[in-house]
């Protein structure tokens, strides 16, 4: 699906996410302005860049190393995507 830009500079600034609760298996730090750090089952699985409107979610365990796999304007998509980037690597 393509979403032209000018859409997606009309959208609002994504704001942080709540905190993740600490029962949940996916959980999330911010650790920078716009960066949030993503475990799943305790290690790393990579981090979420919210860019504007739009969330980019990178995989790996190293930010300098980690892969952009999806962009989104839902976090629980970005979430899933990553946990499904694990399972298949």
């Amino acid at each position: 699906m393509y979403v032209d830009s000018e859409t997606l500079r009309a959208l609002p600034t994504r704001r942080p996410a709540d905190a993740s609760t600490r029962a949940s298996r996916i959980q999330w730090d911010l650790i920078a302005d716009d960066r949030y750090e993503v475990r799943i089952g305790g290690e790393v699985a990579g981090f979420i860049d919210v860019v504007g409107a739009v969330y980019v979610v990178l995989a790996g365990p190293r930010y300098d190393r980690a892969v952009e796999v999806i962009q989104t304007i839902v976090w629980s998509t970005a979430t899933t995507a990553l946990d499904q980037h694990r399972s298949r690597g």
